[in-house]
């Protein structure tokens, strides 16, 4: 009876070794996304922004990064566009959508000082990308980018 309580304690013991590697390992291959959005086109920046809002709700650890014309999403003053089908929201109401869902969403470090506005022009929510920051994060492992 002693050897049976001794290999059904190993077991056990096992058991809880192998559900405490599982856990690790799903954290260590949670996946990081870069989603960078430079286009202009509607269509793109709503898929963009849609893709990355279904990542964030599978786990996946979200930063949007937001250049050239696709800056112009974060501004204070958007231009008008109407919803896209499907979405039935414009590319800046997805984009709100996923600041408030916790993504965080930046403007490249050259989009203001180009476009000649300082950051009070931003959304609220909307920052302005630090490259060495950006950079340590897209060297981060298990990253992933998106480009559109």
């Amino acid at each position: 009876m002693n050897a049976f309580k001794s290999i059904v304690t190993t077991l056990m013991a096992g058991a809880a070794l192998l559900a405490a590697a599982g856990v690790s390992l799903a954290e260590d291959t949670k996946a990081n996304i870069v989603t960078v959005i430079s286009s202009s086109d509607v269509q793109t920046q709503g898929m963009a922004l849609i893709l990355s809002l279904q990542s964030k709700a599978k786990g996946a650890d979200v930063r949007i990064l937001l250049c050239d014309k696709a800056g112009d999403l974060a501004l204070k003053e958007t231009p008008k566009v109407e919803a896209l089908k499907g979405a039935n929201a414009t590319p800046a109401m997805l984009l709100q959508k996923a600041v408030g869902a916790g993504i965080p969403a930046e403007v490249c470090a050259l989009y203001l000082p180009n476009k000649g506005l300082k950051p009070e022009a931003l959304m609220d929510g909307i920052g302005v990308a630090k490259p060495p920051v950006m950079a340590d994060y897209l060297v981060t492992k298990n990253t992933r980018l998106m480009t559109f």
